[in-house]
């Protein structure tokens, strides 16, 4: 009566329309969910929760949790509106006289709701099954008087029905009609003509009429609640939701036309309790609405209490829901009972049914929206798991059903809808943070996967193109305990690109029974997670380290996400030092440090690697077109002091993009030298590495026009958008070295090799560049001052002659002894453009 008197027919109609087709959306949801897998406690919470995740089904589980609270307060202020509109003592009466008894104020009103809720609480608190049996003879007494008020409407004869309200003056008197079935009843009452309502003295209008109204169709989640009482859910709450849904809709709409048809619009606004008056036996009428508020005043609350029992036993906020977790002899969950009870009469201060109803819609309409878009989650992530029995649904109901709550959250009030997503964001952000892990499955997790494969498929290594090109590391790590830094540094390095710690187990599968690096794949995925680096983990088994990275530089990576750089920590004799203890990440949990990984090892066990393997290492990946870095002292860069220091000038990384061991053949434009200058530059743009300033030096000999090839240089640094300082190191003293050593005849067949494809080669002159002309190289790199953060240097390539691998290994060694933190880089792919 209170729709169609305030909205009309049609308004009333559209209402019951978009109710229902966003209950029915919602609804298709729920069976779809209630019939994937068994169901426990909790309902539409239990439902979120294992869908979502932990934040969502705890942030919502609150907000059903408040929505059955605030509905179960809101109908029984609606019992007690009905109570008080039978037995009330009318306005302006100090006595009542015969059935009118009851005195009607502010906190007469609170008592009546006391007494009534209490009577909720008992029922409650006995048990489900005495519930289930109170609400099954409730709904044959509402079946029976719905079936009496329409026979009523065709049985009674036209009356006039008397009304008085209170208003200022005292009260007020007015005549309702009812007419019988008449057209012109029936025309006057097509169209919307909203006015104040008596309960609260507030102007209606569409939104706040829909918003009580869809109080009356929330009943949906009332089987769905009771999932874990139920003795086979996934069969019964699809039947017993539907069926009700279609059953209350059509009643809905048959009460909203014999209305219109036979009462005018006076007794439809001003008698809410008008059916009473004419109905062919009052008392049934007054003994249904009170059935029907009750039972789901009673519905509310246990939904609620279940909802919260769910949480507490979820353990998501802890301590604070502890207590809610006690139940009696027979599982029922009377203290979370108890303190849902606690919570209704709260509300009920509230004091006026329609003062809460928009809140309370708000809340089950959110809540209605996040069933949806659980189900459209799952549906969408494709998990073979998610096959449900109830197909009667697709992912376009779930997007329906979202954006139809979500239209009428805001237009029903758009504060409450704005500060209730605000409410629901804050407790996303709180439980994302502070409650633990859970192992229900994320479904996050099912959606990632389901884009990157969809996006990897996309990515086409046929359309690459230098002007987009980015590093791909692969960081090879014998242990992390002597590793830490460096993982940080080529963190740094990698440029969003794909980043992958590689690891090589030394055993035969064949000898074991069963594949030792799944148990070690947790620690190194911790690793990840301690050190806060951007990086995938592949470990392999293989016999020989060098097999080892072959199957990695081949398996590592997807489609177009695969390693192109290779990155080694250096060979040489010098203890390995554990970093990570010392690493920020450890110093305040210091008995995580371990993570499962073994000691390092110590300086007189011989090492797993020999100097022949791990040249080859460096050759088998230069064939395989990968770019390599070898990095040294890496362990005693302290990134974190030679970035903060106050100190002026700001901290230096140091390029030299020449081959200093072939001082025949210096040239600063070929692809390795630019390859070399685009890692610096990379380095440098890493948001940590900001403060630096790099320096290039530039080799000049006498009589070679040194400032044209700093003007050439600078150019090019400018057409490749580098800023660098420049600084010319003449360099006649070492080459005089090297030319004093050289033994080899000019166009010989070494020349011939070194040109050969335009790439500069390290061939068979290894023998040719002594120790005394690398040491007074490393001494030129090590007096230019002030001393770097980290130096760049060439790395040639190495010797076709395998015999020769020792003496590379060795002059490298001298090139770098002493320099601190140095990247030997050496590149075979075209990474920069001068290109728009």
């Amino acid at each position: 009566g209170f729709v169609v008197g305030h909205a009309g027919l049609y308004q009333a109609l559209a209402m019951f329309a978009v109710a229902y087709f966003i209950i029915g959306m919602t609804v298709l949801s729920v069976c779809a969910i209630a019939t994937n897998g068994a169901l426990d406690a909790g309902g539409a919470y239990y439902m979120i929760s294992r869908a979502l995740g932990p934040e969502f089904g705890g942030s919502i589980g609150i907000m059903f949790f408040l929505a059955n609270v605030c509905g179960s307060a809101l109908y029984v202020l609606g019992l007690v509106e009905a109570v008080v509109d039978s037995f009330g003592i009318p306005p302006g009466q100090e006595a009542g006289t015969g059935v009118h008894v009851l005195p009607q104020s502010y906190w007469y009103e609170l008592l009546y709701g006391t007494v009534l809720l209490a009577l909720c609480l008992l029922v409650c608190l006995v048990g489900a099954s005495i519930y289930a049996k109170a609400t099954f003879l409730i709904f044959l007494i509402v079946a029976a008087v719905l079936g009496t008020i329409l026979v009523s409407f065709f049985a009674t004869r036209p009356l006039k029905v008397p009304i008085r309200l209170p208003n200022s003056n005292g009260t007020e008197t007015d005549n309702g009609f009812f007419t019988g079935f008449s057209l012109n009843t029936l025309r006057d009452n097509l169209g919307g003509e909203y006015g104040v309502d008596y309960t609260t003295g507030q102007m209606m209008s569409f939104s706040s009429v829909f918003a009580v109204m869809f109080n009356g169709c929330t009943g949906i989640m009332a089987g769905s609640n009771m999932s874990g009482d139920l003795k086979r859910p996934s069969y019964s709450i699809p039947r017993g939701t539907i069926s009700a849904v279609l059953f209350t809709y059509l009643v809905y709409n048959l009460l909203a036309f014999l209305m219109c048809a036979t009462c005018n619009r006076i007794l439809l606004q001003k008698d809410y309790g008008f059916l009473r008056d004419i109905s062919i036996f009052p008392p049934l009428v007054t003994v249904g609405i009170y059935a029907a508020t009750l039972s789901a005043a009673m519905s509310n609350l246990i939904g609620a209490s279940r909802i919260l029992y769910a949480l507490a036993r979820d353990d998501l906020f802890g301590r604070a829901l502890a207590l809610a977790k006690k139940t009696s002899a027979s599982g029922n969950p009377v203290m979370a009972v108890i303190l849902s009870w606690l919570v209704v009469q709260v509300v009920l201060f509230s004091g006026k049914l329609n003062t809460i109803a928009s809140v309370v819609t708000i809340f089950f309409l959110l809540v209605y929206a996040t069933v949806n878009l659980a189900c459209l989650a799952l549906e969408w992530a494709s998990a073979p798991n998610f096959r449900p029995t109830f197909r009667y649904f697709t992912w376009h109901t779930c997007l329906l059903g979202i954006a139809g709550c979500c239209v009428m959250m805001f237009l029903i009030s758009p504060v409450s809808a704005s500060a209730s997503l605000g409410f629901l964001l804050l407790l996303l952000l709180a439980l994302h943070y502070l409650s633990p892990s859970s192992t229900w499955g994320y479904i996050s997790q099912a959606l990632i996967f389901h884009q990157v494969r969809k996006y990897l498929l996309m990515l086409d290594v046929r359309k690459d193109h230098v002007k987009f090109w980015r590093p791909q590391m692969l960081l090879m790590v014998q242990n992390p305990r002597g590793s830490a830094r460096l993982i940080d540094f080529v963190n740094d390095l990698k440029k969003s690109g794909l980043y992958v710690l590689g690891h090589v187990e030394l055993q035969d599968l064949d000898m074991l029974p069963s594949d030792p690096l799944q148990s070690q794949q947790d620690s190194w995925l911790s690793l990840v997670d301690k050190l806060n680096v951007k990086a995938f983990v592949s470990l392999t088994l293989a016999p020989s380290v060098r097999h080892g990275v072959r199957q990695l530089l081949f398996t590592s990576g997807l489609g177009g996400m695969r390693p192109n750089t290779l990155v080694l920590g250096f060979y040489d004799d010098e203890a390995p030092q554990d970093g990570l203890a010392r690493h920020p990440a450890f110093t305040s949990a210091r008995e995580e440090v371990p993570l499962g990984f073994p000691p390092l090892r110590a300086p007189t066990t011989p090492k797993l690697l020999s100097a022949r393997e791990y040249v080859g290492i460096v050759a088998d990946a230069l064939k395989m077109l990968r770019n390599v870095l070898l990095a040294r002292q890496l362990e005693s860069l302290d990134k974190a002091w030679e970035l903060r220091r106050a100190a002026s000038p700001p901290p230096t990384i140091h390029v030299w993009p020449v081959n200093l061991l072939r001082p025949d053949s210096a040239r600063y434009a070929d692809t390795c030298s630019l390859f070399l200058l685009q890692m610096a530059c990379v380095l440098n743009m890493a948001r940590a590495w900001r403060r630096a300033r790099l320096r290039l030096f530039l080799c000049v000999e006498a009589g070679t026009m040194p400032h044209a090839q700093e003007e050439k240089l600078r150019q090019l640094l400018k057409d490749l958008r580098i800023q660098a300082q420049i600084q010319l190191v003449p360099w006649d003293a070492i080459t005089r070295l090297h030319w004093q050593t050289c033994q080899r005849p000019p166009g010989g067949p070494a020349e011939e090799e070194e040109e050969e494809e335009g790439v500069v080669n390290f061939p068979t002159n290894t023998t040719q560049v002594s120790d005394e002309y690398v040491c007074a190289a490393n001494k030129l790199v090590l007096e230019q001052s002030p001393a770097p953060a980290v130096r760049f240097l060439y790395l040639p390539r190495p010797p076709a002659d395998t015999s020769l691998y020792p003496l590379y290994l060795h002059q490298l060694e001298l090139l770098t002894r002493g320099l601190g933190p140095t990247v030997l880089v050496h590149g075979v792919s075209a990474v920069t453009s001068t290109q728009l």
